[in-house]
């Protein structure tokens, strides 16, 4: 018998990606394992630090980029799925990795600019700032507003240099990411662990505005996947808004999100309780373990605490779709994983090396 996660049993197995095995109450590995990746979802990959978290978003990224009619993206906080285009055990994946990625400007509304830069509204350099973002779409412009306006030298002065610090983190551009970009086959790996989290929430929110307003416009024929990693630092920033548009609105347009994070009580009550596939390694932190079981559903009727795996690989998953509990291992990697730590072992080997 297969079982597809989304569909249910005997279900066919075409437009899936293969997850992993069915576990055994004695470890063992059974049937294999798929996940539906033809209609849009919201999917949540939790686990602490170690028990594999991002290794199972990479599966997901894999498979996603072998299947038709999906444009697969992955926001990356940690540069640790650049692998997905290295060489792949088996078939490769398509994957292209955006080192420096920029989105314009004007994908940000006028309250997500003061907020970004730190500025409140009804101070007179936030309402420089949020006038300039409301009737221009460029950095460069909404300086040369700011320069001319009949303000204060004071606030213009405060303004412009808030404008600064956005300029000097490079993410902002006229040609930034657009739809035909992002709507590729292959997996577009986006590369922003060089930024800082206010920078990094701006790549996030332009992404997820263009890909959701992409569909809702028929602008784009493939169906949007939006990936990310550590995905609580996109909850206390100016990306939360896009992140919640797709989570209540994204099923109509088909734009699917995939969460993965160590900390899903630093995510919102509603990326919890949308998420129709939760996939969850090992949490130990009675914070998190709350959170979870705030949002567990009524046919669950043991605590999620308890049917918790205690290994590495290994999630317990809930499909709302079926209204179904599964134990299960998570497949290997076909391309190498960059989520590892390093040892102090290794440091010295390779030294040691360099030296001979």
């Amino acid at each position: 018998m297969s079982f597809v996660i989304g569909r249910g049993a005997n279900a066919e197995t075409e437009q899936t990606g293969h997850l992993g095995r069915y576990r055994a109450l004695d470890g063992s590995e059974g049937a294999t394992l798929h996940v539906d990746l033809d209609g849009p979802h919201a999917m949540l990959i939790v686990g602490k630090r170690g028990y594999g978290k991002s290794f199972t978003l990479g599966v997901v990224a894999e498979e996603l980029a072998r299947v038709q009619g999906v444009a697969p993206v992955i926001v990356d906080p940690m540069g640790v799925f650049s692998t997905l285009a290295e060489s792949a055990d088996g078939e490769d994946v398509p994957a292209d990795v955006v080192a420096k990625p920029a989105v314009t400007a004007g994908v940000l509304d006028p309250r997500s600019w003061c907020s970004l830069l730190g500025l409140s509204p009804e101070s007179g350099a936030g309402g420089l700032v949020w006038q300039a973002a409301q009737e221009t779409t460029s950095l460069a412009a909404m300086e040369q507003q700011i320069e001319t306006a009949d303000a204060p030298r004071a606030d213009r002065r405060a303004a412009t240099n808030h404008l600064a610090l956005a300029d000097s983190w490079d993410v902002f551009d006229p040609d930034g990411l657009g739809t035909a970009e992002l709507a590729s086959a292959a997996v577009t790996v986006l590369d922003v662990s060089g930024l800082d989290s206010a920078p990094m929430n701006a790549i996030c929110r332009g992404v997820a505005e263009a890909l959701y307003r992409a569909r809702i416009a028929e602008a784009i024929d493939r169906l949007p996947w939006l990936m990310i990693d550590e995905a609580h630092t996109f909850f206390d920033g100016v990306a939360e808004a896009a992140l919640h548009t797709i989570l209540t609105r994204g099923r109509a347009p088909g734009v699917s999100l995939v969460l993965a994070t160590q900390r899903p009580s630093s995510v919102t009550e509603t990326a919890i309780s949308q998420s129709d596939i939760l996939l969850s390694h090992r949490l130990t932190a009675e914070a998190d373990l709350d959170a979870l079981n705030a949002a567990q559903p009524t046919y669950m009727n043991e605590s999620l605490a308890d049917r918790l795996p205690t290994d590495p690989g290994q999630v317990v998953v809930i499909d709302d779709a079926t209204e179904t509990i599964h134990a299960a291992q998570v497949r290997l990697r076909d391309t190498p994983h960059g989520g590892g730590s390093p040892r102090a072992r290794d440091v010295v080997a390779a030294a040691a090396g360099e030296c001979e």
